[in-house]
C-alpha cells in the first residue's frame, strides 16, 4: 500500500468522524426514546452500574464523563431528582462524596446498557461484522492511548 496523500489522509479521517457522529446519534436517539436519558446522564448511569459497587467519587466521575465541575453538578442534580442516583459523603474522606446508584437507578442503568448493546450489535457489529469491529474497537484504544491526555 503506498503512502496516503494530504487529500486522501484528511478523507479517511472525516469519514471516521462522520461514521462515529452518525453512529452516536443513531444510538443515543434510541436511548433517549426508550429511556428518556440524554447522553451525559446515560453515560454516568453507565459508568456507574459497570464500577464494583456502583459508587464513585464525583470529581472522577466528571473527570472520566469529561464534565465540567458545574455541567457534572447539573447532570448529578438531575438524576437525583429522579431518583437514579444519591450523593453519599465518603467514611474515610470528608472531601469526597460519592456518586452513588440507587435501586432504581441500577434497574434502568442495567436495561439501558442491554439496550446500547442490542444498537450497537444492530448498527456496528451486522454492518462491520464482528472481526472489523473489534479492529476498530482496537485502532480507537490506539488513538486514544497515543493522543490522550491521562
Amino acid at each position: 500500500m503506498t503512502t496516503p496523500g494530504d487529500d486522501e489522509i484528511v478523507t479517511w479521517w472525516g469519514l471516521v468522524i462522520e461514521g462515529y457522529l452518525a453512529t452516536q446519534d443513531r444510538l443515543m436517539g434510541e436511548i433517549a426514546e426508550r429511556f428518556g436519558l440524554a447522553p451525559a446522564p446515560f453515560d454516568i448511569l453507565l459508568r456507574l452500574v459497570r464500577t464494583p459497587g456502583h459508587r464513585m467519587p464525583m470529581t472522577r466521575l466528571a473527570t472520566e464523563a469529561a464534565l465540567s465541575s458545574g455541567g457534572f453538578t447539573k447532570v448529578a442534580d438531575r438524576l437525583v431528582a429522579a431518583g437514579l442516583i444519591t450523593r453519599k459523603p465518603s467514611p474515610d474522606d470528608r472531601r469526597v462524596t460519592f456518586a452513588c446508584l440507587t435501586e432504581h437507578g441500577r434497574e434502568v442503568a442495567e436495561k439501558a446498557r442491554q439496550a446500547c448493546a442490542e444498537i450497537l450489535r444492530r448498527r456496528v457489529m451486522e454492518p462491520l461484522g464482528p472481526e472489523a469491529s473489534a479492529a476498530l474497537a482496537d485502532a480507537m484504544r490506539t488513538l486514544r492511548e497515543v493522543n490522550g491526555t491521562s
